[in-house]
């Protein structure tokens, strides 16, 4: 498997491994269960981290139609939907996820998982499965019905703005808002520099994502992506409490064997 884009490549790696530990221990270790707030932080840096990008030179973003940005607005929804449910089956679960073989695959995993999961959540289990349609939609919208003209960095730009509006509306008809207020870390150091972190680290991400889907080919992405996802998977345990029995691991190592099976169709093309 030749991995091109040596440095990016291993920034994406690098900034998918701590994104993931920093918001897996503020939700799930800290227990700050008010996705509208935590989302909407990372969007607005996100957000303000990649304007700043835009006016330095690190990326080039020139939307000059308000029908390009009509056009993705529904993407964007999608958008919402994949971090607020991610959010919220990450603070309950510690899990993996994600033609015909690989689905079936993927599907007797996650299937046969909750039944065997000894640390299983209903509720979690529930958002981790909203996130994975919310995923799916935002995939398929993309591919059918993106405009040519708006690039990967110009569809991030609306993402972000689109999300901080909707999820600073609904923070307070979800009781996120004055929930948080009685957080029991609102106002301890740890709290604030892990949200801080979050908030940079998610952006990086994003923007490696971004310089690595275009400079390299599907099927190298892919690669890179199931790299990040191996490492994290197999250091998560270091981080964060798991309770493992030999039904999860199979589940676990069967959905591992799916994501091999879509990076060999990635760089196949069957």
């Amino acid at each position: 498997m030749s991995l091109k884009r040596p440095a990016t490549g291993l920034a994406f790696c690098l900034f998918f491994l701590a994104s993931y530990i920093t918001n897996k221990y503020v939700l799930s270790v800290l227990k700050f269960t008010y996705p509208t707030l935590f989302q909407g932080w990372q969007t607005l840096v996100g957000g303000f981290l990649l304007h700043i990008s835009w006016k330095i030179g690190w990326v080039e973003i020139c939307i000059s139609s308000r029908s390009e940005v009509l056009s993705w607005l529904p993407a964007s929804a999608l958008f919402v939907g994949i971090i607020y449910s991610g959010s919220r089956a990450l603070s309950r679960l510690q899990i993996s996820a994600i033609k015909i073989c690989r689905m079936l695959i993927l599907l007797v995993a996650a299937g046969c998982l909750p039944l065997y999961d000894p640390q299983f959540d209903t509720d979690g289990y529930f958002w981790a499965f909203m996130h994975v349609l919310s995923v799916g939609a935002y995939k398929v919208y993309h591919k059918s019905w993106t405009p040519s003209s708006l690039s990967i960095s110009e569809q991030q730009y609306i993402n972000y703005a689109f999300s901080m509006v909707m999820l600073a509306f609904a923070s307070h008809p979800t009781g996120d808002l004055f929930s948080a207020l009685e957080f029991p870390f609102l106002y301890f150091y740890r709290f604030h520099s892990s949200c801080f972190a979050s908030g940079v680290l998610g952006f990086f991400l994003t923007f490696h994502t971004m310089k690595l889907k275009n400079n390299t080919s599907t099927g190298q992405y892919a690669a890179w992506s199931f790299l990040a996802k191996v490492i994290t998977a197999g250091l998560s345990p270091l981080f964060f409490e798991i309770t493992m029995n030999v039904p999860t691991a199979c589940c676990l190592l069967l959905g591992g064997f799916a994501e091999v099976l879509l990076l060999y169709i990635e760089r196949t093309g069957t």
